[in-house]
């Protein structure tokens, strides 16, 4: 034993708590996570569009005039080009020149601004470019093809994103196509294995019924837990169901299958909400967001960007409404290895 007055006092031990073991099976366990996962993505998501709404706002207020002023000087010069093409007057060569720069711009329109010129690329793009890249010609004796669904665009967009949606969706490939309907077989796969609560209730209630108790204390406690199953079961809340059967004890194999199944829904369900999360930030139509001196630069460049092209595409009008003037700017494009403004 130490004396009192020791200058090394008996060290102090500190109780530490041992990390504790998971509770339940790994299915179990792996199922709490999975659900843990997808309310964070979904929390983070819509975190995200609320930023991406509020970034649309903030850049469509800033850079929207300008983008209309190069849309109405771009929309300008169709009518010069189209009626030189009926004044015989170039040759053949010169023709196809304007057609592409006809077609360009039509494109331009499309892809940078959303506006809907499909009408324009139906007229002039040449026919076998107006498939769809990947269809191929049909073939004597192959089915009809399934008209499309239509396509509606999402209506929280102002209507030039609209307009841009659309006409992607017209540009989609027949493998893009193809995947979409897999992942929507998919989708439907899941949603109806999301909705059936039927059978996590059947799994419960073979497992928490009190009828199936004999004693006295365990039967009350199987009581109340069989009440919240069957309240869940009847407003249909297939999440709570879930929940009961992971913390429910000692499972079986069969309760274990089934929550094996929904993880594997969950972890899809994971994928696709990623997937909407990259779309969002790095799609054709996303914005990143961001604040601070860097974005107001940016956006004051881009605004810069666009006057100087409206005026330019002004300035080209001008110079195309005589002929001996579109003739030298089809001189300079070749000159330049362009097809296009």
């Amino acid at each position: 034993m130490k004396k009192a007055d020791s200058a090394h006092p008996a060290p102090i031990y500190v109780p530490v708590r041992l990390d504790e073991k998971p509770a339940g099976t790994p299915a179990q366990q792996a199922f709490r996570q999975a659900i843990l996962d997808v309310e964070n993505l979904r929390e983070r998501l819509r975190d995200l569009r609320t930023e991406q709404a509020e970034a649309r706002r903030r850049y469509w207020q800033q850079v929207g005039p300008a983008a209309g002023a190069v849309v109405a000087a771009r929309r300008n010069l169709f009518p010069a080009l189209e009626e030189a093409l009926l004044l015989g007057y170039f040759s053949r060569l010169e023709e196809q020149q304007i057609t592409e720069v006809i077609l360009g711009n039509a494109r331009a329109l499309e892809d940078r601004f959303g506006e809907d010129e499909d009408e324009i690329i139906r007229k002039y793009a040449p026919a076998g470019r107006r498939q769809t890249a990947g269809a191929g010609e049909k073939k004597s004796g192959d089915a009809e093809p399934k008209a499309a669904p239509e396509f509606i665009p999402d209506p929280s967009l102002p209507p030039h994103e609209q307009a841009a949606q659309a006409a992607k969706a017209r540009r989609k490939t027949k493998a893009q196509r193809q995947q979409e309907a897999i992942d929507q077989a998919a989708q439907a796969d899941q949603k109806q294995l999301e909705s059936n609560t039927k059978t996590i209730y059947r799994q419960l209630a073979r497992t928490h019924h009190p009828d199936l108790e004999r004693d006295p204390e365990k039967q009350a406690a199987k009581t109340a837990q069989m009440q919240r199953i069957t309240e869940a079961y009847e407003a249909d809340d297939l999440y709570t169901l879930l929940q009961l059967l992971a913390e429910s004890g000692p499972a079986d194999a069969e309760a274990d299958d089934v929550l094996t199944r929904y993880t594997r829904a969950l972890l899809q369900q994971q994928t696709q909400l990623k997937q909407e999360m990259n779309e969002l930030k790095y799609g054709p139509n996303g914005f990143i967001t961001g604040s601070g001196k860097k974005q107001e630069l940016e956006l004051r460049q881009l605004k810069r960007d666009l006057r100087a092209e409206a005026e330019y595409v002004a300035h080209v009008g001008r110079v195309i409404s005589e002929a001996e003037g579109l003739r030298e700017l089809l001189r300079q494009l070749a000159a330049e290895g362009l097809d296009s403004l």
